[in-house]
């Protein structure tokens, strides 16, 4: 038997077919995809720690941070969520260096189907991780900007035709209807050309982008854990998809665990 400990981080994932999974824990970085269909257990040893400063908390906010952080860092700010809503030019931005680093760089706005017809927006440079993330199957690019609140501008005029939601639940049970991306996608173009003029985009005309999870079955119904109400979770590993590990009883968010500090036996 193998024993790993340590504050476990988002899984990490490589593109490749299927996606190769690992867990960051402690110093470790623990390969997953070899653990499919055999038994794992994880448990909450009751630490946990920010991700950004290492300091305990007791309670952690968007997914690994402390109060302090959460409320003082830009990457917690609302306008990561809502990028429409950048107040850069306000001379309000919470960290300026930062914003210049990850939202003045170059962005893409995507359709993907992971439970359905959604857009979205990420940093070019997170094409494919953030698909990946999100358990989308197949993704294709819709525009290409210089900055992140253009991107979430044109991101609103194309939520005016489809949603920005991935419902989770049938994400994990695979149950993503059959959609022409391509078609979708040059529809929307259309549909936005005559809107476009006032941006600095790049039209995009990439092949579909198909992915591929490491999964060998999927949950008729998901039932969800965590570790704050069972800090003992054991099971088969059946996949993993998103940032959930898929057991035969259950599944488990990893991302919404980070900083937790865990032991990993297998």
């Amino acid at each position: 038997m193998t024993v790993v400990a340590g504050n476990i981080l988002k899984l990490k994932s490589k593109n490749s077919d299927p996606v190769e999974y690992s867990l960051p824990i402690g110093v470790e970085l623990v390969g997953l995809n070899s653990l499919i269909g055999k038994t794992i257990k994880l448990t909450f040893e009751g630490q946990i720690n920010c991700i950004e400063t290492g300091k305990k908390i007791k309670k952690s906010y968007a997914q690994g941070f402390s109060y302090p952080a959460f409320i003082s860092l830009a990457k917690c700010d609302m306008c990561i969520m809502k990028p429409e809503t950048c107040h850069f030019d306000k001379g309000t931005c919470r960290e300026p260096e930062w914003a210049e680093k990850n939202c003045f760089v170059p962005h893409i706005v995507y359709l993907a189907n992971s439970s359905g017809l959604k857009v979205g927006i990420t940093r070019e440079s997170q094409v494919p991780t953030r698909w990946i993330d999100q358990g989308a199957h197949e993704a294709v690019e819709l525009f290409r900007v210089q900055d992140r609140k253009t991107s979430g501008l044109i991101e609103v005029m194309v939520k005016e035709y489809m949603g920005d939601k991935t419902n989770w639940r049938k994400m994990l049970q695979n149950l993503a209807p059959e959609i022409d991306l391509i078609a979708k996608r040059d529809e929307i173009q259309a549909l936005l050309a005559d809107r476009m003029g006032e941006f600095d985009i790049e039209i995009r005309n990439e092949e579909l982008h198909e992915i591929n999870f490491p999964v060998i079955e999927y949950p008729t119904k998901v039932k969800s854990i965590g570790f704050d109400k069972v800090p003992e979770i054991e099971g088969t590993l059946m996949g993993i998809k998103g940032q959930y590990l898929i057991f035969d009883h259950a599944v488990l968010n990893i991302r919404k665990h980070q900083g937790y500090h865990i032991t990993l036996e297998y």
